[in-house]
């Protein structure tokens, strides 16, 4: 038995060309059980006032939207962040760094977000459909109407005829599209290192932060170290003997100093890599104490196993192997500090990490 909507199927041509887009998505709709009981344009007459006034609107929230995706790229590589440095101006500046990306990234995307459903609620025709659901595949004829369905919701956007909207939103999404690249790419505009010198980050084991002299490992109240303080086995948080050198202007400086027995630290020399080579002295090595995973500070010394443990997600590493990761989150290294023993006895360190300190991220000078 042959239905009522299979006949209308085989009789109607989707190739004929009196038939509208609008009759072939009514087509489409209805082949799929979608019933469209109410479809209205927001202006019948294009052109008029008002459809002129919604589009300025839109073209100034994406054009907000633009110059605030724009203003986060240049503050996120530009602006100063750094607590005291450079000059006046630079100090003045810098606490309003995370104040800003998070206030033009924020202002961004409120405006993309309200542009859209402006235009939506203003300009796109208003359709109420009430739709089946069916099951099969669809023939080659169906696939025309679902296309045809498609092409019909670009002309309902009116980007053809209202191309000063298409051009404001291109315009103000392209700058916020570049946000999610500025990290990556913004971290990318200086080497890391340069004829072997850390140029794109420091830390307080920098010697330019001692007038040029190797800094000293010292207790948290700034009390130098001898070799003799750290007993065999054992391990102690150092701190660059600079001025705060303990507090949280050098949060990325603290150091575990590790007294290694002689069988481990004969291994830790087989072992170590030439990014390190120089680094240890005599049976002592120092890493730093913050985790690349997430920056918590892995500080937990197992003896037996000569590995080091971060508590915050049990990433473990091998401190007689470079301290190299070798269970839990952390992908890279904790890095190494070179150290040596000066003329009076205290352990310093010969230069500043290098690599970066911290959850795999760079910092900029």
């Amino acid at each position: 038995m042959t239905t009522h909507n299979s006949t209308v199927e085989e009789e109607f041509d989707a190739g004929d060309p009196a038939l509208t887009r609008f009759d072939l998505v009514k087509e489409g709709a209805r082949r799929d059980g979608v019933e469209i009981v109410h479809y209205a344009p927001r202006f019948p007459v294009p052109g008029t006032r008002a459809e002129r006034r919604i589009e300025r609107t839109l073209a100034f929230l994406f054009f907000l939207t633009g110059l605030m995706g724009t203003a986060f790229v240049v503050a996120y590589i530009a602006w100063p962040w750094r607590y005291g440095h450079g000059d006046s101006t630079y100090r003045a500046l810098y606490p309003y760094y995370t104040p800003v990306l998070g206030a033009t990234l924020g202002l961004a995307l409120l405006t993309l977000g309200v542009g859209i459903i402006t235009w939506s609620k203003k300009l796109l025709p208003e359709e109420v459909s009430v739709q089946e659901r069916h099951d099969g595949q669809s023939d080659p004829t169906e696939q025309r109407l679902t296309s045809a369905t498609i092409l019909n919701m670009g002309d309902e956007l009116g980007l053809k005829r209202r191309k000063f909207v298409g051009m404001a939103f291109l315009a103000g999404a392209a700058p916020l599209g570049a946000v999610a690249g500025a990290v990556l790419v913004g971290s990318l505009i200086k080497a890391p290192t340069q004829n072997g010198e850390n140029v794109f980050f420091t830390t307080g084991w920098d010697p330019r932060n001692n007038d040029g002299k190797p800094v000293r490992l010292t207790h948290e109240d700034g009390t130098p170290i001898r070799p003799a303080d750290v007993s065999v086995g054992g391990q102690i948080t150092v701190f660059p003997g600079i001025p705060g050198g303990a507090t949280n202007k050098w949060a990325d400086s603290p150091t575990l100093l590790i007294h290694l027995r002689e069988g481990d630290a004969t291994q830790t020399l087989q072992n170590v890599k030439e990014l390190n080579k120089g680094s240890q002295w005599q049976n002592y090595v120092a890493y730093s104490k913050i985790c690349t995973h997430a920056g918590c500070p892995a500080s937990l010394y197992e003896q037996q196993t000569n590995r080091l443990l971060c508590p915050c997600h049990q990433s473990q590493f091998q401190i007689t192997d470079n301290a190299r990761p070798v269970f839990g989150p952390a992908s890279r290294a904790l890095p190494q500090l070179p150290i040596t023993v000066d003329d009076e006895g205290y352990f310093v360190a010969t230069s500043d990490y290098k690599v970066a300190v911290g959850p795999a991220f760079w910092e900029r000078p």
